[in-house]
């Protein structure tokens, strides 16, 4: 669903900026940062527009130690142009001009489509980055931020230790492996949408040594290789392809996704390439593997929905391909991160992310 990012101190904007979400009375001035609020359901409060959110596109990356040099003047003018760019490439609205649509008029289980939905956004924001760090050695930011980065990598590691035991989840996110480390050396690990390949390195910590990382943007992939080089992980692999047309041509133990299911969607054919998303996923996880989906822009609930609804499009259409039958599902929930902050507005929690994962059967 829908949620907002509150911003601590709102920097004037220069002129042509796009404009930035427009915060609800009660959050005005509290001096926090909160995402989408996974858990919250379709009956809770409206907060800032999913095309408000969309067009503040900066707001969406959480600054970390990782940093950027770069004054917020200049970054929000930076996006101003490169949104503008992928405007006139791609038909959409002006920046500047009234982007929001009547929400009552919309699908709601369907997400506005925004720039952040497509590659040249990600690519003239991978180069900006990219100079950054030749420049000054910084990795850029980190989608949801450092700690949400380490809460998958550690979490991922947990649940693959009751994976190898043959045990299920104890709905406990702390991490007590009495699980030979060495054992994790046989997972292959993908993370889709690798961006500066920093969840590669915290799993890399976490004892995981066979990694990919893929990415359809050149920048992206020559930033996460810098870094991975400079940080002494030079055994990840990074390739570039696109989740959607990929070429890989083998299956992953794991396969990471932290935010490009969030990016997919918000293509103004989001929809369609969603599907095709989980279709490329399923190809790529090895019967008994599992999916890791960290999302901002979906609650629990929805992501369990959007692949109940894969599974039964999938089964229906093998259904038709091979007659009658007992076709099994392709994917099954096994467990969610339960340890993000969460906060409470008009009644109900919510947290700030999700992190979500799915078994290949």
């Amino acid at each position: 669903m829908a949620g907002i990012r509150l911003t601590p101190e709102e920097p004037e904007l220069p002129q042509g900026t796009p404009p930035r979400p427009q915060l609800p009375p009660a959050f005005a001035g509290a001096g926090a940062t909160t995402g989408a609020l996974a858990g919250i359901g379709s009956g809770g409060f409206e907060m800032a527009s999913d095309d408000e959110r969309s067009v503040a596109a900066d707001s969406w990356s959480v600054r970390s130690e990782y940093g950027s040099t770069l004054d917020d003047d200049q970054r929000y003018a930076d996006t101003a142009e490169v949104l503008a760019a992928a405007a006139a490439s791609a038909n959409f609205p002006s920046a500047t001009s009234d982007y929001c649509s009547d929400k009552d008029d919309q699908d709601p289980g369907e997400v506005e489509g925004s720039m952040l939905g497509l590659q040249s956004y990600w690519d003239a924001s991978y180069s900006e980055d990219l100079a950054n760090f030749q420049e000054h050695g910084h990795a850029g930011e980190i989608w949801f931020g450092a700690d949400v980065m380490d809460t998958v990598a550690v979490w991922t590691k947990k649940l693959c230790a009751d994976i190898i035991r043959g045990g299920t989840s104890s709905g406990n996110d702390s991490v007590n492996c009495e699980v030979d480390e060495k054992q994790f050396s046989n997972y292959h690990v993908l993370d889709v949408g690798t961006g500066n390949g920093l969840l590669l390195q915290a799993l890399a910590k976490q004892g995981f040594s066979d990694l990919t990382g893929t990415d359809y943007s050149e920048g992206a992939i020559e930033l996460a290789k810098n870094l991975a080089a400079r940080d002494g992980f030079t055994a990840i692999n990074f390739l570039v392809d696109d989740i959607l047309e990929t070429k890989l041509d083998r299956k992953f133990k794991i396969v990471t996704d932290k935010g490009t299911l969030d990016a997919i969607g918000l293509h103004p054919d989001g929809h369609a390439k969603r599907v095709m998303y989980w279709e490329s996923v399923s190809n790529l996880v090895e019967p008994g593997g599992i999916a890791v989906i960290t999302s901002c822009n979906h609650t629990k609930d929805e992501l369990l929905q959007e692949v109940a609804e894969f599974n039964k499009r999938k089964i229906d259409k093998e259904h038709v391909d091979e007659g009658a039958g007992n076709v099994p599902q392709i994917f099954r929930y096994i467990d969610h991160v339960r340890t993000y902050p969460t906060i409470m507005f008009g009644g109900v929690e919510g947290s700030q992310v999700c992190t979500v994962a799915f078994q290949r059967l």
